[in-house]
C-alpha cells in the first residue's frame, strides 16, 4: 500500500500557512515544509516564517533546518522530505507537504534521482563568469545548441536555471529534458492528494503589499544587517531571497528605503504569478478559491471533504 501524503500549494501571501495548520489540527496531522527560503536559520521575517504562536504546536519540518551559508537544493530537500515523511508515518500522523516552490513538490511526486546529476561549482562559478562577461543570451545560446527543449521552458534571463540545466549536460551527459522525461515516467511512492489556494488576483497583490509593509514594520531592516554582522555574504544564494537583497541594497546607499520595498513588492506580485502558472500545468491540483468562502472554517470544511473522499476513504482506510 502506497503511503499517504498531502500537498498543499498556492502562491505566496495566499494563506498557506493558516489553513495547512488548521488541517493538521484536524487531521492529526504534521507538517512539512517545502519552501526554499523558509529553511534558513535567522531568516524569519523576510521569509514569513510561521511563529510559534501560529504553529499551535503543529510539528513542522524543514523549518531553521540549516544556516544561510549552507549549500541546499532539490536533492537535499527530497532526501528530508523522504525521511520525515517516513518519521511522521510512524507516529501514526498524516504528513502534510506545505509550501509554493514548485521543484520542491515535484521532487516528491516524481521521485527522479537527483545524485545522477551531482552539483559542480567550479564549472558554476565559471559559467557565471562567462555570464558577466558576455551576457545571459550567450549562455542561453549554448543551452539552445544542447538542450532546445528545456531552453523553451526557461527565460533567458534565468540565469540560475540555464546554469543548472548546462551543469547537469556537462556532469551526466544527459539533457535535462530528459530527466524531466523520466522523471514523469516514474510511480510515485505516495498515494497523495494536492490541495491548491487561490484567490482574486487583485486581492491577492493586495495581501502580498501589505506582508511586506508588516515585515517593515516588524524589523525586516534589522533582520538582513544582523545577518550581515554575523558575516554572512551578501552574494550567498539564501541572502539573494527577495526582500533580502533588495534591502541590502538599501543598506549599501544604492537605493532609497521606498525603491527597495516597491521593488519588494512588485517582485513578490510577479513571484506569485510564477508560482501559479507552474501549478497550473498540474491538472491533479484542486483548486479552492480562497476569497469565495464567507468564513475560514466553510473553507477547512470543504478541504477535509475532497481529501476524505479521494484520499483517506480510499486507499488509505483500504
Amino acid at each position: 500500500m502506497k503511503k499517504p501524503l498531502i500537498i498543499i500549494v498556492g502562491p505566496t501571501a495566499v494563506g498557506k500557512t493558516e489553513i495547512s495548520i488548521e488541517i493538521a489540527k484536524r487531521l492529526d496531522g504534521e507538517i512539512i515544509s517545502a519552501d526554499s527560503m523558509q529553511i534558513y536559520k535567522y531568516m524569519n521575517i523576510g521569509t514569513a516564517k510561521p511563529t510559534k504562536e501560529e504553529i499551535q504546536d503543529i510539528p513542522h519540518y524543514l523549518i531553521d533546518e540549516v544556516e544561510p551559508d549552507q549549500e541546499f537544493n532539490v536533492a537535499l530537500f527530497q532526501k528530508k522530505a523522504f525521511e520525515y515523511i517516513d518519521i511522521i508515518l510512524s507516529k501514526k500522523k498524516l504528513p502534510i507537504i506545505v509550501g509554493g516552490t514548485g521543484l520542491y513538490i515535484n521532487s516528491l511526486i516524481y521521485p527522479l534521482n537527483f545524485t545522477e546529476s551531482v552539483s559542480d561549482w567550479e564549472y558554476r562559478n565559471k559559467l557565471n563568469k562567462v555570464a558577466d562577461e558576455k551576457g545571459n543570451i550567450y549562455l542561453y545560446n549554448l543551452l539552445e545548441k544542447i538542450d532546445p527543449e528545456s531552453a523553451k521552458k526557461i527565460h533567458p534571463n534565468n540565469r540560475k536555471r540555464v546554469i543548472r540545466a548546462l551543469e547537469v549536460y556537462k556532469k551526466s551527459g544527459k539533457k535535462m529534458s530528459h530527466y524531466k522525461k523520466e522523471m514523469i515516467k516514474k510511480d510515485s511512492p505516495f498515494s497523495f492528494i494536492m490541495i491548491g489556494l487561490n484567490m482574486d488576483r487583485q486581492l491577492l497583490y493586495e495581501k502580498i503589499n501589505q506582508r511586506v509593509d508588516i515585515m517593515i514594520e516588524k524589523g525586516l531592516i534589522k533582520e538582513v544587517r544582523d545577518l550581515l554582522n554575523k558575516g554572512y555574504d551578501k552574494n550567498l544564494i539564501s541572502m539573494q531571497g527577495l526582500g533580502y537583497k533588495e534591502i541590502i541594497q538599501y543598506l549599501e546607499g544604492r537605493c532609497t528605503l521606498e525603491e527597495a520595498v516597491y521593488i519588494i513588492k512588485r517582485d513578490t506580485r510577479r513571484f506569485a504569478k510564477r508560482q501559479l502558472t507552474w501549478f497550473r500545468r498540474d491538472k491533479r491540483i484542486y483548486w479552492f478559491q480562497v476569497d469565495k468562502y464567507s468564513s475560514k472554517n466553510l473553507l477547512i470544511d470543504e478541504i477535509l471533504q475532497k481529501i476524505h473522499s479521494n484520499l483517506l476513504d480510499c486507499e488509505y482506510n483500504e
